[in-house]
């Protein structure tokens, strides 16, 4: 049994150490808002945040979750700055098919907190690895600078 600590939530969970927090939160909590991309990292669809920072939740095994502050899609939009980052992303009409959107807010935001002036630079890198299949980065970086600019 592990105790995961989710959105400011205390969960047990009964499930193998190695099975990745993606399934947990998918399969076992019924937290469907991230997403499967790839299964190996590359993609960025499945972001999440531990302790602040993204991670790809397809290869983190739900042990390395376990004492760790884990932040999801679901409660981004109860922070400060993910409820200006998902406002931003509305008005810059960000979203064609969304599937990669969550990863993208998740990453979005973590870049932000980190980097809260940012340039083109600081984007390239922080957005570095979330793909986007309808191409929409343009978007995505008018989004985020207009966070950064409020």
């Amino acid at each position: 049994m592990l105790t995961l600590t989710i959105n400011d939530v205390d969960l047990e969970v009964d499930v193998p150490d190695d099975m990745p927090l993606l399934w947990v939160l998918r399969d076992v909590l019924g937290m469907t808002g991230t997403k499967y991309g790839c299964g190996i990292a590359q993609c960025g669809v499945c972001t999440v945040h531990m302790n602040g920072n993204a991670v790809r939740s397809c290869v983190l095994p739900v042990s390395e979750a376990a004492g760790n502050k884990i932040t999801t899609i679901e409660a981004i939009g109860k922070t400060a700055l993910g409820k200006r980052v998902q406002q931003a992303w509305l008005e810059h009409e960000v979203v064609q098919c969304g599937y990669c959107q969550s990863g993208q807010i998740m990453a979005a935001v973590a870049l932000l907190e980190k980097v809260p002036d940012v340039d083109d630079a600081d984007i390239d890198l922080g957005m570095a690895g979330n793909m986007c299949r309808c191409c929409t980065y343009t978007r995505i970086r008018g989004a985020i600078k207009s966070v950064a600019k409020a």
